[in-house]
């Protein structure tokens, strides 16, 4: 895992958020995501400056992972790091829009 990666994981396992659970590294047809909720059909995927050079790549992934009805978002390793407590708060706001 990645340093951000790592702290995301700490804050999200073991239904530590919102009482919501988790899974890392979990696959969906031939991808992997960083994390998923099942029940909120969300994929999080966190982006290095790798991703810089793949955009095009990583867009047509992420439709076709959408079309199996799956929300996907994704932060910067740099917001991870740095506020934590916003990407928590815009998680938990596409949790959120499940609900309603």
């Amino acid at each position: 895992m990645t340093p951000a990666e790592k702290i995301l994981w700490t804050e999200l396992r073991n239904r530590r958020f919102i009482d919501h659970k988790f899974r890392r590294q979990h696959p969906i047809g031939k991808w992997i995501v960083d994390f998923f909720s099942y029940k909120a059909r969300l994929a999080i995927e966190l982006d290095g400056s790798i991703h810089d050079n793949q955009r095009e790549e990583d867009e047509w992934r992420q439709k076709l992972i959408e079309n199996h009805n799956i929300r996907f978002i994704r932060f910067r390793n740099e917001e991870v790091e740095t506020n934590i407590d916003a990407v928590l708060q815009e998680i938990a706001s596409k949790i959120d829009d499940v609900k309603e």
